[in-house]
């Protein structure tokens, strides 16, 4: 059986474009896949950034109670330490005008 020529000329653009729309909706690696995953991507970086200052922060703190006498204050003031021979007395104020 031969195909017309009216055929031949229709088979190639029919052929690029089930090519093209499988590519796009139907593979794995589909544009919509790579949408998700820059997605993604871009969101872990935002993550990676915000932990990336939350150790700056903390190696700051962490250089600054670094010293015994900072160390001492730093517990007694987040944590209420106190010596034996001490007595701590806290002192909440009312929020309520």
């Amino acid at each position: 059986m031969k195909l017309n020529l009216k055929n031949k000329k229709i088979i190639g653009p029919t052929v690029i474009v089930v090519f093209i729309v499988w590519m796009l909706f139907f593979d794995s690696n589909s544009y919509l896949y790579q949408l998700e995953y820059n997605r993604e991507i871009n969101k872990l970086e935002k993550t990676i950034d915000f932990y990336k200052s939350e150790i700056k922060k903390n190696r700051k703190t962490i250089e600054e109670h670094a010293v015994q006498e900072n160390i001492n204050n730093y517990a007694r003031e987040k944590y209420h330490y106190k010596k034996d021979d001490e007595f701590l007395y806290l002192i909440e104020y009312d929020t309520i005008d």
